[in-house]
Formats: C-alpha cells, sequence, structure tokens
C-alpha cells in the first residue's frame, strides 16, 4: 500500500493536461498545429514515442491523490455535472430543460449503491421525540458504519483502478500487475455496476498489459490482437444487441431519429435507395416501411444497399427475405442488394453502388462511421468526401456521444470510465441484478467496446468514438451541412415506454441527444451536402 501511495503523489495536472504534454515533449508539434483542435496527423506510434522511458528523462505524467479523489466522485456521481471540461454550464442547462422534473444530485451511495438507503441521524434526531424513538436511532449506527464501509470498499477500488490504468500507461508492468492483483478479488460480473464495470476495465487493462510484452521498436504494439475478439461469436455478438436494443432505448433512439429523418426528406418522393453503412441487421427498417406505407402520396419504390463488415450472408439474407415480403403486404416493393467488399472511398462510386437515375440517395450510418477515423481523421475526411460526390439527398449519423479517440491512454481511461458507468448505471436500473440478459449485454456487447478502447491501438482499435461538436467539425468540413431533427416528442413518447425516469433529452445545434442522468450517452443527426461547399 505505501508502494501505491508513492505512486499517486505526483504533482497534479500534468497527466490529463494533453496540451501541456505535447509542448513538453515535442514544441515543434504544437508550432504545426497551432489552431487546430484535432490530432489529425499525430499517429499512435508518435505519441508512444513522445513519452520518455529512460531514467535520464522526466517522468512521465501522471495523477496527483487529490486529482483521484476528484475522478473518483465525478465517476460514481454519474449524475453530476461530470462533463464540465467538455460541456459549457449553458449546455449543461439546456441538455436537461426536457426533463419534466428536475433530477436531484445523487449521493455517492444512492449512484453506486442504489439498494443501501443513505441516513441522516441528525434529522432523525431532529424528528424524535420518545425515549423508543431515539433507542430505536441509535439501533441505526451499526447499519450505517457498514454502509459507509460499503461505500469505502467501492472507493478504494476506483482508486486501485485509476492506478492500475496510470502504471499500465506508463509501462510499469510490475506495479500493473500487482495492482490488478488487488483489484481480482473485489470485481465481479454478478455484482453491483460499480463492480462489474471495473470487471471489464480490468479485464481491458489485462489485455492492454498483455500486448505491452509485444511492442516494437518504434512504440507500436504488435497486431497480435485478432486473437482477442474471436473468442466471441458473431450469434452472440448479434443476440447481445438484439437484447440492448429491447432492453434499453440506446439504440431504437438512434433507428428512430434516422428513420424519421429519412421520412422528412423523402416526401414527395417516389423511389428511394438507401445506403447502409456496416449493415449487420434489419432491425431499423421494419419502422420505416410502416411509416413510408402510410405516406398520404402512397408508397415509394425501396432500394436498401448494405456494406457489410461480415462475409457470413446466410442469417442477413434471410432477414432481408422476410422484410421484403413484410414491405410487399404494405404495398412496399422493395429490393436488396450486399456488397462485402472494404468500404474505401474507391468503393463509393455510383458505378459500385448501382446508383440510378430518378432515385432519392440516403447515406445511413448507425454506430459505424467512427470505425473510419482510425489513426488521422484525414482517412475519415476521404469517406465522407467520397459520399458527398454521390449527392445524397440525406446523411444520417448516430453515434456514441463520448470522447473514446485521444492520443493518450490515461486520458481515454478516464474518459470510457465515465461514459460506461453511466451505462452500467442505466442497466442497473432496468434490469435485475441477476438478469442473464444484462450479463450477456455487459459481457459481449459493452466489454468488447471497452476491451477496444482501452486494450488496442493501431488499426485493432475500432471503437473511436467522438464528441457532437467533433462530428459536427468533420461533417462540416466534408461539405455537409445539419438538418435539424423534428422528432423531440416522439422521442420522448418511446422513452416513456422502457419505464424509467434516468433517461434525458436535448437538442443541441441540430444534434439531438440521448442521455442517462443528465451525462450525453448517444447522439443523433441528420446532414445535407451543403450547395455552397466548394470542397
Amino acid at each position: 500500500m505505501e508502494g501505491m501511495n508513492d505512486w499517486l503523489s505526483f504533482s497534479m495536472h500534468e497527466s490529463l493536461n494533453h496540451d501541456l504534454a505535447i509542448r513538453r515533449f515535442c514544441p515543434a508539434r504544437m508550432e504545426l498545429e497551432q489552431g487546430e483542435e484535432y490530432w489529425e496527423e499525430i499517429t499512435f506510434s508518435e505519441i508512444e514515442l513522445l513519452s520518455p522511458d529512460d531514467d535520464n528523462t522526466t517522468s512521465p505524467p501522471r495523477l496527483a491523490a487529490s486529482e483521484v479523489d476528484e475522478l473518483v466522485d465525478s465517476f460514481i456521481n454519474v449524475d453530476q455535472d461530470d462533463d464540465k471540461d467538455y460541456r459549457s454550464p449553458q449546455k449543461d442547462q439546456h441538455f436537461n430543460q426536457f426533463q419534466d422534473d428536475q433530477i436531484e444530485a445523487f449521493s455517492m451511495v444512492n449512484d453506486v449503491f442504489q439498494d443501501v438507503p443513505m441516513m441522516n441521524i441528525g434529522d432523525e434526531l431532529e424528528k424524535s421525540g420518545t425515549f423508543e424513538d431515539l433507542v430505536a436511532v441509535s439501533d441505526m449506527e451499526p447499519r450505517v458504519e457498514e454502509e459507509t464501509q460499503v461505500v469505502d470498499q467501492g472507493l478504494h477500488l476506483v482508486h486501485l483502478l485509476l492506478a492500475s490504468a496510470e502504471a499500465v500507461g506508463c509501462r510499469d508492468t510490475q506495479l500493473a500487475d500487482t495492482m490488478l492483483d488487488q483489484i481480482w478479488p473485489s470485481v465481479s460480473p454478478w455484482g453491483d455496476s460499480l463492480h462489474r464495470v471495473s470487471y471489464c476495465f480490468s479485464m481491458g487493462l489485462k489485455c492492454r498489459l498483455s500486448h505491452l510484452n509485444n511492442v516494437n521498436a518504434n512504440g507500436t504494439f504488435t497486431n497480435g490482437d485478432a486473437t482477442d475478439r474471436s473468442l466471441i461469436t458473431r450469434a452472440e455478438k448479434m443476440e447481445a444487441f438484439q437484447l440492448l436494443h429491447q432492453t434499453t432505448p440506446y439504440i431504437a433512439f438512434g433507428f428512430m431519429a434516422a428513420n424519421e429523418a429519412i421520412c422528412q426528406a423523402a416526401q414527395g418522393k417516389d423511389s428511394l435507395h438507401i445506403i447502409d453503412l456496416g449493415m449487420e441487421h434489419t432491425l431499423q427498417w421494419p419502422s420505416l416501411m410502416r411509416t413510408l406505407a402510410s405516406r398520404p402520396q402512397g408508397p415509394p419504390k425501396v432500394r436498401i444497399t448494405g456494406l457489410i463488415n461480415d462475409q457470413n450472408l446466410s442469417e442477413l439474407e434471410a432477414s432481408m427475405k422476410a422484410l421484403s415480403q413484410d414491405a410487399s403486404a404494405l404495398g412496399i416493393r422493395l429490393e436488396f442488394n450486399m456488397i462485402s467488399d472494404p468500404v474505401t472511398p474507391l468503393l463509393l462510386t455510383t458505378e459500385n453502388l448501382d446508383l440510378r437515375e430518378g432515385e432519392a440517395l440516403f447515406v445511413n450510418s448507425i454506430m459505424h462511421l467512427h470505425e473510419f477515423v482510425k489513426e488521422s481523421r484525414g482517412y475519415l475526411k476521404a469517406i465522407l468526401q467520397a459520399f458527398k460526390k454521390l449527392s445524397p439527398t440525406l446523411l444520417t449519423v448516430v453515434e456514441q456521444d463520448a470522447n473514446h479517440n485521444g492520443p493518450f491512454f490515461l486520458g481515454r481511461f478516464i474518459e470510457s470510465l465515465h461514459y460506461y458507468s453511466a451505462i452500467f448505471d442505466s442497466l442497473e436500473a432496468s434490469l435485475p441484478r441477476n438478469s442473464p440478459q444484462r450479463m450477456k449485454i455487459e459481457k459481449v456487447h459493452f466489454a468488447e467496446e471497452i476491451c477496444s478502447i482501452i486494450a488496442h491501438e493501431g488499426s485493432n482499435r475500432t471503437e473511436r468514438h467522438e464528441r457532437a461538436d467533433q462530428w459536427r467539425r468533420q461533417l462540416s468540413r466534408a461539405g455537409f451541412q445539419v438538418m435539424g431533427l423534428n422528432c423531440m416528442s416522439r422521442a420522448r413518447m418511446m422513452l416513456s415506454v422502457y419505464g424509467c425516469d434516468g433517461y434525458t433529452l436535448a437538442s443541441e445545434k441540430g444534434c439531438l441527444l440521448l442521455g442517462w442522468k443528465g451525462r450525453p450517452i448517444m447522439l443523433a443527426s441528420a446532414w445535407q451536402v451543403h450547395n455552397l461547399s466548394s470542397s
């Protein structure tokens, strides 16, 4: 424990002040990128080489104990203003304006240990008027001590997790192993939300440690990551995704917002062609077919081209066939096609996508566009500009609203810890503690996302989530302008179906945001080609 205290006693602020770290290690880089908010030319290998490893250089930035306390407090209090570094007070106020009742600030105990009520003995004594009341209050004291001990254990667990992440970030594998050895007895995929999210992040740290033993001379990881992901089958992934879709509004929110935008832009158009980026299922389309079938001017003809990531087409083909039959019963002629070639700017042409004259083209991306960010955002820009050249009527973008693509591991770890703690807290409120459905969602779907964010680098890190402001900037640079979504009332109605009070909605600069207790989780947006853009 003495070693851990020493580890947490270094100078404050430097570890999370990314600008300062870059200036210290590479001032020329800062001059080159002055005025830019993106690390567009900095690859992972460059970032790794910025961190000194020998004893003759300055020690890598580390977290101070006071900074850890602040992070722990904001991590556990997921409904507090833990996002103040990224959202202005005006935005935070705007984000909660659609709630019927102001959500009260939860205490540390109420947020993490929801089954343990917080007591205020002073208030109880003030209300007590008899000896029996005082005896009853005194009987509460051991229980309060027990609750305090539980909270202290949770705090200690998060402290250990942050210290372990810092050790991993500084490549002190021996200290990281020691920290993880202390963590394992306290985490479990069957515990409360704190224990479960800590389990997933501990597994991610363990995976990253295994990669640190195979680091190339230039500071990058080897490509031995594929074996980590092959343990989960496609069928298991799809089952977890469908369970998430059924039990929480996160996925349905994106489908609803995208479909509403498509229907609004398709008014008066008789033939639609939808390019579905990263198509893995047909869950989004039955609702769209029903809405299009109810149009006063009659249903249009629809073609869906799926740009798929998987060579296993049989299940998807069966789903599309069933969808075509259902659409036919609604009076819609539906055609579908699938392209399994890698999505590159060269693929996105009129010929390859079989675009036809007279069709209104729609490009739909549900949580897939972030995969094209890669090490630099130049590749994303090339993809977006390729879509722009196709002159689509609309581009729909649904993404996780989180900053999980920073160039520094420790900052990424902390940001994702905040984000997924909120998601696990929402699952705790929606599903029973021992729910097998919840376990599958967390261990298969979210655990894999967490592992990608914190354990992998380079081309193996596919989960590169960005915030709404970053997406606005990138899409604007590529020649798109936002089209405001007019489906707030429908979104609120959808949330009421789930019977859980913690979800929040906001409309911000044309984007629709879904959050949990005020923390943004998902963003939905729609974009049109900027007619005046010359790029």
